[in-house]
């Protein structure tokens, strides 16, 4: 039940996909333009689906290390692709391939997923990061070489790591009563 979020990004691209056709003129497959769309949505799929997941379990702190981390990769990717200026390998003479801002996306929202709640959420989360990483490299015009998507998965999953913790319902409560001039103390812990 509380996996809904994945099932529904998988169901979105399969939606989406299907119903969406590209010109597929130029030598190119249609299955390659697919791959690059479904690398398109899942980059913003992701994090979104993070976030979403912290609301659904009420989990505020949750939310703001979400923010934090996906703001630390997003503003470290731009700032890298500002200073390195390496060209993409496709030959359009555009100086902004390094490190892949849809990788760093991806991999930001997949790594919050399974550090804040654990693997059997991640692996699948990781599954449809690494989608994304194809994409950028096997999509039609390959936009990106390996090293851009590996930076790009670097620097998401270690602005996750810095930023957030494990999930952990709070197992302790302490309560205070007092009824008819007595006090009580009662002391929770939940397994």
């Amino acid at each position: 039940m509380e996996k809904w979020p994945l099932t529904l990004v998988c169901a979105f691209l399969c939606i989406t996909n299907s119903c969406y056709s590209q010109d597929t003129e130029g030598g190119h497959e249609k299955w390659e333009y697919v791959l690059e769309d479904t690398g398109d949505v899942l980059q913003l799929a992701l994090p979104l689906t993070a976030g979403i997941m912290t609301l659904i379990k009420k989990d505020y702190k949750g939310t703001k290390k979400m923010a934090f981390s996906y703001g630390t990769t997003m503003a470290l990717t731009y700032s890298l692709k500002h200073f390195t200026k390496k060209e993409r390998p496709e030959g359009r003479k555009i100086y902004d391939s390094f490190p892949s801002g849809h990788t760093s996306s991806a991999f930001s929202g997949a790594s919050f997923i399974q550090r804040r709640y654990g693997w059997s959420y991640g692996v699948p989360a990781y599954l449809l990061a690494s989608i994304v990483a194809v994409s950028r490299t096997e999509a039609p015009d390959g936009y990106h070489d390996f090293w851009d998507v590996f930076a790009g998965a670097a620097i998401g999953i270690g602005s996750t790591y810095i930023f957030t913790k494990p999930y952990k319902k709070e197992q302790m409560t302490l309560g205070f009563a007092n009824y008819r001039n007595t006090y009580s103390l009662t002391f929770t812990y939940q397994f």
